[in-house]
Parts: structure tokens; sequence; C-alpha cells
């Protein structure tokens, strides 16, 4: 059964490591995901969030990047909820 949200853990991941695995729930996201939402922490984080607005805003399959419910999550919004 396809995942409307898929949250993936980045926690102590490099930002190459994290691009790839990014890239990869990207690759494998089915027309019935809504977000990946990227657990990346806050206090030692901050690089990979910075990283993934970088990286990630001009991704065609992502509508918008938005903040998640703390500081430590940021969501790419791939298909918006009506």
């Amino acid at each position: 059964m396809p995942t409307p949200f898929i949250k993936i853990d980045l926690h102590g991941l490099r930002q190459e490591e994290a691009i790839k695995v990014i890239d990869k729930a990207l690759a494998s996201a089915g027309p019935a995901t809504y977000q990946l939402q990227l657990v990346h922490g806050f206090n030692r984080g901050t690089s990979l969030r910075s990283m993934i607005y970088d990286m990630y805003r001009y991704e065609p399959k992502v509508k918008r990047i938005i903040p998640g419910d703390n500081p430590g999550i940021t969501v790419l919004v791939l298909k918006e909820l009506y």
C-alpha cells in the first residue's frame, strides 16, 4: 500500500550521504506520496536544513519546501492536499 507521507531520518549523515538518501526517496515516491518529512535535527542539523533548501528548491518533483512541526524537520511537498 502506498504511503502518502514518508518520514526520513537524516541524523548523523553528512550532506553527501543525505543527498543520496533523499534522491532515492524522491525517485521511489509514487503518485500517492504527498510529502517527504526530512528529520535532520536542530542543534547539529542546520547544515542539512540549508542544504535541503539549496538542493531541492528547483527539483521538479518538489512543489514547495516548508518547515516541519519543529525546527529539526523540513518537509518537501510533492503534491498538494486539497
